[in-house]
This record gives C-alpha cells, structure tokens and sequence, in this order.
C-alpha cells in the first residue's frame, strides 16, 4: 500500500533504498535517542529493511518529487509494544533524517498514518511514546494530537543496552475526530482545526 500527503509518499521499504536508509540512519543524533544504534554499512541497512522494516503497516518516508527514503512511519501492533492495549489500538513510531528537521514532514506524515489507522484499519485508539529528553519527538506527538497518558521508569532498551524512562502518549478516534471537521472549499479538504503545524 502507497499512503500520499501533501508533499510526501508513503511507501513499503524496498532494499534498493539501503544507501538512503544508511545515509541518515548512520548519524548519531537519530537513532540512539529513539532507543536503536546507528546503522554501521550499507549491508546493515539492508540487513534492517529485509528484517524489521518488512513488516506490515510500515513505510519509507519519501518525498513526492524523487521518491527517495528520508526517513520511516509505522503502526506497531500491540504484542510488539511496550503498551497493553487491546487489538483494535496500534502504536505509531517514526524517524526522519537529520538535513529534513525543521520542515514539518514527520507531523504530516503523522497524520495520514493517523488517518490510515483510524480510517482504513478501524483502529479505536493510537499510542505514540518517546524517551526521557526527546524533546522533538514529544512536540511531534503534542502537535498531532496525542496527550500525555503515563510514564514508565526503569524500562529495558535492548538494541542500545541500557535502561530508560519512558513516556506513553494517548489518541482516541474520538478526540481524532474531533479535529477532522471537514469543510470545503473549491473541492478541496481542509482540516479545522489543524492538528498543529511543524516541527521536524
């Protein structure tokens, strides 16, 4: 499945996008703050996109005008999370590279996968979450919607091997639905309120 917005494609991995993965994925400041190390080689990356980023309801964030990888979106079900949560409610994690911070593609991808999930998939509810001192990826998460639910100290991070506290953030469809209010204006949909405009 190929998700659109805006200024953005959202699209399954393909290994073919391992050099992009590993341009942004092997500097420091993305990866290890959202509790995974940095990709090491080309082969690495690759490694990843066959192993982790195959899985279903995950996408390449690209840029409609070359398609390229610059960063990644997904739903997480709950057996893979850190949140008990009944079927119908899925976690969202995201990532985007560095040169692309400060643009506002990660909340714009946001909302279509919130859209997607609420939509497409049925989803009841969304969780996101982000570690002590991600400060980015909270203003993310507030501008989208999410409120804060609860924290959780203690919590193991394998891929990085240390132990972190956490913070779990809360959409329900219908808190979603209360900022859809859709109008229309020369054919074209707009949101109202907007859900907040951009950080990364």
């Amino acid at each position: 499945m190929m998700l659109e917005t805006e200024r953005l494609l959202l699209r399954p991995w393909r290994e073919s996008d391992a050099e992009d993965l590993y341009r942004y994925a092997s500097d420091p400041e993305v990866g290890p703050i959202a509790g995974w190390p940095v990709h090491t080689s080309i082969e690495n990356s690759r490694e990843i996109i066959r192993d982790v980023f195959s899985a279903e309801e995950t996408y390449a964030v690209c840029l409609k005008e070359d398609r390229r990888a610059i960063g990644s979106i997904g739903l997480i079900p709950p057996e893979q999370t850190q949140v008990a949560a009944p079927p119908t409610e899925m976690e969202i994690g995201f990532w985007i590279g560095v040169p692309f911070w400060g643009r506002g593609y990660i909340p714009e991808a946001v909302r279509e996968i919130q859209r997607h999930a609420f939509e497409d998939l049925g989803c009841t509810a969304l969780w996101c979450g982000y570690y002590d001192g991600n400060e980015k990826s909270k203003r993310v998460q507030e501008k989208c919607g999410f409120t804060f639910h609860h924290t959780e100290e203690g919590v193991d991070c394998p891929l990085i091997g240390d132990v972190r506290t956490e913070h779990f953030t809360y959409l329900s469809r219908e808190k979603w639905s209360s900022y859809r209010l859709l109008t229309s204006f020369g054919g074209i949909r707009v949101l109202a309120p907007r859900l907040g405009q951009q950080v990364f």
